[in-house]
């Protein structure tokens, strides 16, 4: 929610009485723990969406390393990823979805602690707490990881995939080929990505 604060009262009020009507918490993403392995989008972003992540690239090299290392033994596959400057994404498969947000968290933690003392801003807030995506089909799984390798064209920080150096994307086309890459594109675009049929 984080057009939260242009809403009015009443559209505030409307949205909270909803959330409280399905045991949601107030402002955060609801969690859900699944059993069984499943697939699932995780995404995290930094609070209010300011570049803390991105301040050097040296940390973005970091953190990307610290969040793989961090969450590869809780999953099966870890099919792509990417980190922008204020949040990633990140595609994977595991049966223990609670332990990876666990280790999210404190990885979050961590990160917080030290780049607040580097950056010399003690008290500030880094991260907006993360949210996972059941992934529901074959074309929700195909359009999410296009989603995860498009998403530095889309905020415009390259033009191609491959260029953007904190994410799977240039691995993903060197294994799989330029056509292979091109038709699932094609197959399975994200035109109407969050539009309904992958968030319902």
């Amino acid at each position: 929610m984080y057009n939260w604060r242009s809403l009015n009262k009443v559209e505030q009020a409307v949205i909270l009485a909803e959330r409280r009507e399905r045991r949601f918490p107030k402002h955060s993403p609801p969690h859900f723990d699944i059993e069984g392995e499943h697939q699932f989008l995780i995404s995290a972003a930094c609070y209010e969406h300011t570049h803390i992540i991105g301040h050097t690239p040296q940390r973005m090299t970091d953190f990307e390393a610290g969040l793989l290392t961090d969450i590869q033994p809780l999953c099966t596959h870890i099919y792509a990823w990417s980190l922008l400057p204020n949040h990633y994404h990140i595609l994977v498969k595991t049966e223990a979805i609670k332990q990876v947000r666990q280790q999210l968290g404190r990885l979050h933690g961590r990160t917080s602690h030290q780049w607040n003392g580097q950056d010399q801003t003690r008290g500030r807030k880094v991260w907006h707490n993360c949210l996972e995506r059941l992934i529901k089909s074959e074309r929700h799984f195909w359009a999410s990881l296009n989603y995860v390798h498009h998403n530095p064209v889309h905020h415009g920080y390259v033009e191609k995939w491959q260029d953007w150096p904190w994410s799977s994307a240039a691995a993903f086309i060197e294994t799989h080929g330029r056509e292979t890459v091109s038709t699932l594109w094609r197959q399975y675009p994200i035109l109407d990505y969050g539009k309904n049929w992958d968030i319902d």
